[in-house]
């Protein structure tokens, strides 16, 4: 992604991880929803609603403890709608080093304040 600056970062925690202490897909969905929505909003200058989620992949496990920073980038502009690919990656606490643990891309729609589909700028 050209954009390294993180749209959300925050720490693995237990209450987020199964038995085994890995964190749960749905909570790094979650986050990486969160992220994209945030990236959705600034472009759309208002509300943006997810309407689609495709190309999930898991690469590798999150654990307590790690920070996890989601990335969030524009591939593509319609009329009403954005596509935000968004890279979820995992350091170690004390580590430097990140390493990608999962990819996604979402859809989002612009909406006004009836909840109805209105127009984003292209650029």
């Amino acid at each position: 992604m050209q954009n390294r600056n993180p749209a959300m970062r925050t720490v693995a925690m237990p209450a987020d991880a199964n038995a085994y202490g890995d964190i749960f897909g749905g909570w790094l969905i979650s986050l990486m929803d969160s992220g994209a929505g945030l990236v959705a909003a600034r472009h759309a200058k208002g509300r943006a609603v997810t309407v689609a989620m495709d190309a999930v992949e898991f690469h590798k496990p999150v654990k307590v403890g790690d920070e996890v920073s989601v990335y969030a980038e524009i591939t593509k502009v319609g009329r009403t709608s954005m596509v935000i690919a968004t890279d979820a990656f995992r350091r170690e606490r004390h580590s430097e080093e990140e390493e990608l643990v999962t990819s996604a891309k979402f859809t989002f729609v612009a909406i006004d304040d009836a909840g109805k589909p209105r127009a984003v700028n292209a650029g």
